[in-house]
């Protein structure tokens, strides 16, 4: 009762996960971004293209038992694309097996013009995305078109994407080939797919930014989850070798040779506009 009159008790869904609270929503999800468009010299030669892998996974099962409705963050996802896109990049749309992509729906800036015109100009992909299964067996030989994988943020990176066999290797190959691997918030739980492959975590001593394990053990208490995580990001990540420069859930991005991460969905507009200006002066 005492959650309710607060606006803290997360909001009951129709499948039964629970999205979260008024006051939560109030705090972390504004109607606007921070987004103001860039003029860039667009790219034009050959590496036009970027691998964009998505989760299809929408509940959380926390540690009490109860489903957290997740997905990608809309903001941590379409910033960056925006940025890469006025930069003269195109986007290889992709989920695990190819089900349609999935947003956390409560976290869309409903007010940011720029962020609701992307998705509508991209929905038909999101609902009908590429398999990873499919690019994995089929595009990686065609690394002469690819510039970066970008995996979004969001909760949901965490569900199906770190255990992937082919998402370590994708990532593998964008390493091995040279090309950057872009990613921010909870996004960086992708990387730790790579140690699938021949039992090496490749991002072994790369500094990074992600969303801290700190700020997810609080955001219980103002209803945001409903529960505990099942298990810490940055622990494990820091357990494999990683380093991770940020404490707080802000603006901050790094790159480190060619991965280039984001602290939190603050940092999706600075992320987008530090990839794009990476990849045209590497390219260039």
């Amino acid at each position: 009762m005492l959650k309710e009159l607060f606006r803290i008790a997360p909001k009951l869904e129709s499948d039964g996960s629970f999205s979260p609270s008024k006051l939560a929503l109030k705090l972390a999800v504004p109607a606007t971004t921070d987004y103001v468009p860039v003029v860039y010299k667009k790219y034009t030669g050959a590496k036009s293209k970027i691998a964009v892998i998505f989760t299809e996974q929408k509940n959380m099962t926390m540690k009490n038992g109860k489903m957290f409705s997740t997905g990608n963050h809309p903001v941590e996802a379409i910033l960056p694309m925006l940025h890469l896109q006025e930069a003269g990049f195109t986007f290889d749309i992709i989920t695990p097996t190819g089900k349609p992509v999935v947003f956390e729906m409560w976290a869309m800036p409903k007010d940011d013009v720029a962020v609701n015109g992307f998705y509508k100009q991209y929905e038909a992909a999101f609902k009908a995305p590429k398999s990873l299964v499919d690019f994995v067996a089929h595009d990686l030989e065609m690394d002469a078109s690819y510039a970066a994988v970008f995996v979004p943020g969001g909760h949901g990176a965490m569900l199906g994407i770190p255990e992937d066999i082919n998402v370590g290797k994708t990532l593998h190959w964008a390493h091995e080939k040279g090309l950057f691997t872009i990613t921010l918030c909870h996004g960086p739980g992708a990387l730790l797919a790579t140690k699938l492959i021949d039992g090496k975590f490749i991002y072994h001593g790369y500094q990074m930014t992600v969303f801290p394990d700190s700020v997810d053990k609080q955001t219980p208490m103002i209803g945001y989850l409903p529960g505990h995580m099942p298990w810490q990001l940055n622990e494990q990540l820091t357990g494999l070798g990683a380093v991770i420069v940020n404490k707080k859930a802000d603006n901050e991005t790094i790159i480190d040779r060619k991965l280039i991460t984001g602290a939190s969905p603050m940092a999706a507009n600075a992320l987008g506009k530090l990839s794009a200006e990476t990849l045209l002066n590497s390219l260039s």
